[in-house]
This record gives structure tokens, C-alpha cells and sequence, in this order.
């Protein structure tokens, strides 16, 4: 695995300062910082850095790979997708000395919100099980995370790319595809991004540009987010053939899709409290936590074998509801309890402290988790042969995956490649002035930085003739 952000940072304690935020419940709840992009990049040139990278720390022979995937929300071409990260590879490998990528590359673009990135890895294990089993993958997660200024996301932003490679024999962690748990249901105008939005009017009133801002509520993409990944882990321990307290106790790690530090922390309270409740064994702890949070435990059961329709409030024109009142107080007491913060710490620390600098990449927010948690545990040479872990992926409106893995012997090596330290290094902390203006794409004020080894968008196409168009083309070069 590879990782790249852009080195332009909003620290959020500058941004509480700037916008009269609590700076502690912000650390708390999302974070430390996050990047912003730069003029030169867009979500192609980030996907390409990491891949490069991924290559050369590697020494992946480019011709043996034969799919190259990308997993973005965040694209901005309608027709090509990883074939432009392709282009940018090529010339920069060519650069280098070394081969192009082969010619006989697949290039597919994978689009489900966050879920993105998931689904293409997904396919890249299939096509090395099957008709690629003798040739190599990559598949780069990259996003860009983006609200309006002063809307309630505006400090969950982020940007940066996450590139995995996958082959038959795996260098770092297998994925057990068999067992894992899917789950997905229409949830209507749970964070979208219709292009209708650009037309109408009072839309990003304060942005003159036109801009990737989503359409959510905050409120109801909590509740979709918490309903979609139970069912996707619970579908999961059912082909597993655990109950959910064996399990839980068992394992060693648990990664989730991450928009916010506090969002995978309030996922897996909720599903301790439903496995209380599906289990026979602890019923005396649900009871406690029942009658601490003035609920009753058949309330938290009925919940429990419940198959809300969120959407269907929507439709009728009611109020967003919590499906899940009484699991939710359970869970918020649970939160405060030592002996949770002391499971948190067991099983959620690991690369915690790392993707809290890196803010919102949405699809590639579960694997820079990851990444970051196995560099993590690498330093610190823990023991982690075959240790069962967990990848939890989310995208909005949506669905949800659920899928075991686990480190194979060896997995040091690899997992200090990731080199987070790298990626996060040189970092160009911005003014107030300077993200307002980076942000809104107006006349940005001095900003001292050069790229180096990086690709950038060298110029756009302006052609419209006849004979000729190219209009909106960017063209993009690799920077030494």
C-alpha cells in the first residue's frame, strides 16, 4: 500500500480560532487537520502519485500488472476513468527507465460514494483468482472531500489517494472474500451529488466556482451509516458461523470507513449493544446498560430483529427519526464506560493517531486506516501473524462491506512501505487568507511551494473546431 495528500493543511485548531469553533470538541469528535487541494492537482494527479509510488517502493515490474482500477467519487470526466491515471504513469515510468505499463490493462472506474474504493478491490481479488491469477493488480482509492464554508462539514474535509497492490499470494494481508458480509439499501437524498444542483439557484451562494459540494443531512446520513454497516457485519459473522461477543473479543483489529474520528467509534458501541442483544451469554451487562440509559431491554431487542425503511419518512414527508432510539442510548452510556475506551484502545488504536491528520478521504479513508494501522503495528513489532482483523467500508445512500482479513508472515516489510511519515511530510500549514482563496478558487495570495516528484496539471485543452476539440482536456505532467 501506498499513501499521498497534497501538502496544503488546515490545521483545525487554526480553523476553530478562524471560525469560533470549540477546538476541543472538534479534536475530539474529527480530528487534527486536513488537506486541501492544490490548483495543479485534482483527484487523477493524487491517484497517479500513489500509484508511482507504489510501484517504485515495490519494484513492481509494470508489465506483469494487467487491471488498473480507481475508486473515486470524485471524478470529473464522464467518459475516462483509470485510463488518465494510466497516461500519467506511463510517461512518468518512461522518464524513469523503466517499461510502460502493458498494454493489455484493464482500466476500470469504480463509483459508489465512499464504497468505491472497496468495490474495486473487490474486483481486483477476483480478477487475480481468476483470469488474472498470473498477473498483478492495483487499485487506488482517491478522493476529494469538500463543503461549502461554514457548513456543518466543513471541517470533515480532506484529499489524498490510497494505492494497494493485489496479487495472488499476498505480501501483506490475505482477504477472506468468502466470508465476507454485504448490505445495501436506497436511502433517496442521503449525501448525493446530482449534477441538477450546479443550475439551481442558491446553491453554494459564497462559491463562485463550480464546485463538488454534496447535498446531505447530517442527521440521517448518521443513522444510515450506523443501520447499513450492522447489517453488513452481521451478515458477516452469520457466513463466519460466530456469534458477535466470540468474535468482538477475538479479534485483534477493526478498521471502518472513517468520515470523522468519532463516526467508527459510535459504529462499533452500536454493535456491541446489538451482539449483547443477539447473544445468550452477558445478559446481566445489558441489563446494567438498559437501566443506566432508562431503556428497557425489549425495547433494545426489538430493535435489534427490526428492518427499518429509513427512506420511507422521507417519501411520507415526516421528520428524520433515529430507527434506533433505544440502541442508541444504550450505546451512548456504553461509550462512556472504562471498559469500552479500554476495548477502543485495544482494537481502534492502531494508525488512530495518523489518519486523524489526514481529515476525510472518503473512499480512501478505510485503506489509509489500515495502511497507517499495520505501519503502526510494524513499528512496534507486535506479533500479528494470521491475527483476524476487520474492514468495514461505507458508501452513502448505500451500502455497506464488511471483510475479514488478516497480516500474513512477512508483513513488516511491506507494511513499512506505506511510509505515512513521507506522505505527511513538508506540509504547507495555510493562512486563513490562503485556504479561504484555495478554497473558493479565488486570487490566492503568496504561497511559497514548488511541486517536486509529483505529477501536475500543466495546462487544459481550449480547442473547440471542428477538426480539432479538446476543450476541458487537462494535460498533465510529472514533475522531478
Amino acid at each position: 500500500m501506498s499513501l499521498y495528500v497534497p501538502p496544503f493543511r488546515v490545521r483545525l485548531d487554526d480553523w476553530c480560532r478562524w471560525t469560533g469553533n470549540d477546538w476541543n470538541k472538534v479534536r475530539a469528535v474529527v480530528g487534527e487537520s486536513f488537506r486541501v487541494l492544490g490548483r495543479d492537482e485534482n483527484v487523477y494527479t493524487m491517484a497517479a502519485n500513489a500509484a508511482l509510488r507504489l510501484i517504485l517502493d515495490n519494484e513492481i515490474d509494470p508489465q506483469r500488472v494487467g487491471f488498473l482500477g480507481l475508486g473515486t467519487e470524485s471524478s470529473t470526466d464522464n467518459a475516462a476513468g483509470a485510463v488518465i491515471v494510466r497516461g500519467m504513469l506511463d510517461r512518468a515510468l518512461e522518464s524513469l527507465g523503466l517499461p510502460r505499463l502493458s498494454r493489455h490493462l484493464e482500466v476500470p472506474e469504480f463509483k459508489h460514494a465512499c464504497l468505491g474504493g472497496i468495490y474495486g478491490l473487490k474486483n481486483a481479488l477476483r480478477y487475480v483468482a481468476l483470469d488474472g491469477k498470473d498477473r498483478l493488480a492495483i487499485v487506488v482509492s482517491a478522493d476529494v472531500a469538500e463543503y461549502e464554508r461554514g457548513s456543518t462539514g466543513e471541517q470533515t474535509q480532506g484529499a489524498g489517494a490510497v494505492a494497494m497492490l493485489v496479487e495472488r499470494h499476498p505480501k501483506l494481508f490475505a482477504v477472506d472474500l468468502m466470508h465476507a458480509g454485504s448490505a445495501s439499501d436506497y436511502r433517496g437524498p442521503d449525501f448525493r451529488k446530482p449534477l441538477a444542483r450546479h443550475f439551481t439557484e442558491g446553491y453554494a451562494p459564497r462559491t463562485t466556482r463550480p464546485s463538488d459540494f454534496p447535498v446531505f443531512s447530517g442527521e440521517y446520513s448518521t443513522y444510515s451509516y450506523l443501520d447499513e454497516t450492522v447489517h453488513a457485519v452481521e451478515s458477516m459473522l452469520e457466513r463466519l458461523g460466530v456469534s458477535p461477543g466470540q468474535y468482538y473479543a477475538s479479534v485483534k483489529s477493526l478498521f471502518f470507513h472513517r468520515p470523522y474520528h468519532l463516526m467508527p467509534v459510535r459504529a462499533m458501541s452500536f454493535l456491541y449493544v446489538r451482539g449483547l442483544a443477539r447473544g445468550d451469554h452477558h445478559r446481566d451487562e445489558l441489563e446494567e446498560l438498559c437501566a443506566a440509559a432508562g431503556v428497557s431491554v425489549d425495547a433494545v431487542l426489538n430493535e435489534t430483529h427490526s428492518s427499518p425503511d429509513l427512506f420511507a419518512h422521507v417519501l411520507q414527508g415526516g421528520a428524520i427519526v433515529d430507527p434506533y432510539t433505544a440502541t442508541s442510548a444504550v450505546a451512548a452510556v456504553l461509550r462512556k464506560r472504562p471498559s469500552f475506551r479500554d476495548l477502543l484502545a485495544e482494537k481502534m488504536s492502531l494508525g488512530s493517531e495518523t489518519v486523524k491528520m489526514l481529515g476525510n478521504l472518503y473512499s480512501a479513508a478505510l485503506p489509509a486506516w489500515i495502511g497507517a494501522g499495520l505501519e503502526e503495528a510494524a513499528e512496534k513489532k507486535l506479533e500479528l501473524d494470521y491475527a483476524t482483523m476487520i474492514a468495514v467500508g461505507y458508501g452513502s445512500g448505500d451500502a455497506a462491506e464488511a471483510i475479514p482479513i488478516h497480516p500474513v508472515p512477512g508483513w513488516e516489510r511491506r507494511a513499512a512501505t506505506f511510509q505515512s511519515a513521507r506522505a505527511l511530510a513538508d506540509a504547507v500549514d495555510l493562512t486563513q487568507a490562503q485556504y479561504e482563496s484555495l478554497h473558493d478558487h479565488r486570487e490566492l495570495p503568496d504561497i511559497t511551494y514548488a511541486p517536486r516528484d509529483r505529477f501536475v496539471i500543466s495546462r487544459v485543452g481550449t480547442a473547440y473546431e471542428r477538426s480539432f476539440q479538446d476543450l476541458g482536456v487537462e494535460y498533465y505532467e510529472y514533475v522531478r
